[in-house]
């Protein structure tokens, strides 16, 4: 019972506690925009349809990998969605990652997980640092990981999107999923690819009739 209340009045920490994400593996990770409103376009026939500002997400998602070399990131199946973004980023190895082990294949289940997990890249004044972040540092360096790749994205988006639209505005958090095995990655790249022609079913479709 302590524990429910405890909960409603703290910010806690849905990362991984014992995960390094600057960890050479492959990632699935969802981006929404603020109230899922609709900026980056249209799914006509099953077809996504870019707006201007749909058309700036796949430019900087791009960017992201031309601007890293450092990092090793490698780029694999991606959709923009009229109001979320999926895509699976690749880490390869670096020099930031040289003491992790891979995320691909994971056989110890205390170091993976198979549901999304939301993660926050705001840092505001705000933020509830969680009781157990000293033991982040454990892994070293924390800016050259996923969620520093995933804020200089939706910086780059926010910063040219609002040209078009000063309202433009994602959602502070986006959702990650540490992908384990071919039998996953085969299973969400799918997903990806057929995201458009599923769109009436979509979670996220919050114009379903």
């Amino acid at each position: 019972m302590a524990d429910k209340f405890n909960n409603r009045y703290r910010i806690s920490s849905t990362r991984l506690q014992s995960w390094d994400y600057a960890k050479n593996g492959l990632y699935f990770v969802t981006i929404c925009t603020k109230n899922n409103e609709h900026y980056f376009g249209e799914i006509i026939d099953g077809e996504m349809q870019l707006s201007q500002i749909g058309e700036i997400v796949e430019s900087e998602w791009i960017k992201t990998f031309e601007m890293r070399p450092d990092m090793n990131l490698r780029m694999d199946e991606y959709v923009v969605m009229p109001n979320h973004f999926h895509a699976i980023i690749i880490i390869g190895e670096n020099r930031y990652n040289t003491h992790c082990g891979n995320a691909m294949p994971c056989r110890d289940a205390m170091h993976c997980r198979d549901a999304m997990h939301c993660v926050s890249t705001t840092t505001t004044a705000q933020t509830v640092i969680p009781i157990t972040q000293p033991k982040l540092n454990q892994f070293g360096r924390q800016s050259k990981n996923l969620s520093s790749v995933i804020r200089g994205f939706k910086i780059g988006v926010t910063k040219n999107a609002r040209i078009l639209d000063p309202d433009f505005e994602w959602q502070s958090r986006f959702y990650d999923h540490i992908i384990r095995d071919s039998k996953s990655l085969k299973k969400i790249q799918d997903y990806i690819f057929n995201n458009p022609l599923q769109w009436k079913d979509d979670k996220y479709n919050n114009l379903k009739t």
